[in-house]
């Protein structure tokens, strides 16, 4: 399973926040072009870039973003407030390996069952969920859907998978909800990247155990607690 870095950006900086709370910031980094060098130059193989700004509809990093596809050399799934064709175009064109949506997948799953379909093995299902129900908008809205009716709606797309964030547990630094893993990772018809929670390298066997494709890391990076390029296989790990 691989570990990935994740650069959250909020007001154009790179953040951490506890349970996706705008206002409860653990790490504030100026530069998130800076922040992703950082990692590329620590070996890490991939990107997880998210723009906060866009979940909350307060403007976007799409140029920051695009700057970061084009020169750092591994490739980039981003995702966050992405809600419409030529945001996804945009994206795919300027070089992003994976596109990840959420609200309005989940909002309109005729529109993801579209955009995966035009771009087959490159959109990701954003799947927030907090104490077992969906999330939206940024984390901050709930969803009359449930994950089983999600699940069902997305069996035969072509997804490149489906991102678990699960939000009761993001930033706390207390270990991942090992239940709330393997029952989701056993109930998607897709392979899973999860995110939330991982604080240990533990918590990463755990998940590639699970059977977890991959797993967002941030604030257990961002404070050393998890140093992966120092793993004897640097950013990779099995259960």
């Amino acid at each position: 399973m691989i570990v990935i870095p994740a650069v959250d950006v909020l007001d154009h900086q790179v953040v951490q926040l506890v349970g996706g709370e705008p206002g409860n910031r653990k790490i504030t980094l100026p530069d998130p072009f800076d922040t992703a060098v950082s990692w590329v130059d620590k070996g890490a193989p991939y990107l997880h870039l998210v723009d906060l700004d866009g979940a909350f509809g307060r403007g976007d990093n799409l140029d920051t973003f695009k700057k970061i596809i084009r020169e750092c050399g591994v490739p980039v799934q981003v995702g966050g407030g992405i809600r419409s064709d030529d945001k996804v175009e945009d994206l795919i064109s300027a070089g992003a390996d994976r596109v990840i949506v959420g609200t309005r997948a989940i909002r309109e799953p005729e529109w993801l069952a579209r955009i995966s379909r035009r771009y087959p093995g490159r959109i990701v299902a954003g799947m927030d969920t907090r104490d077992g129900e969906l999330t939206v908008n940024g984390w901050q809205g709930s969803s009359d859907v449930t994950v089983g009716g999600m699940f069902e709606s997305i069996r035969d797309l072509p997804l490149g998978g489906v991102l678990n964030t699960n939000v009761s547990v993001e930033g706390r630094m207390g270990g991942i909800d090992a239940a709330q893993s393997a029952d989701f990772i056993r109930s998607c018809p897709h392979k899973v990247i999860s995110s939330g929670g991982v604080t240990a390298e533990n918590d990463c066997r755990v998940l590639s155990g699970l059977g977890a494709a991959g797993a967002v890391v941030g604030l257990a990076l961002y404070t050393g607690k998890i140093r992966p390029w120092e793993w004897k296989t640097p950013w990779y790990v099995s259960g």
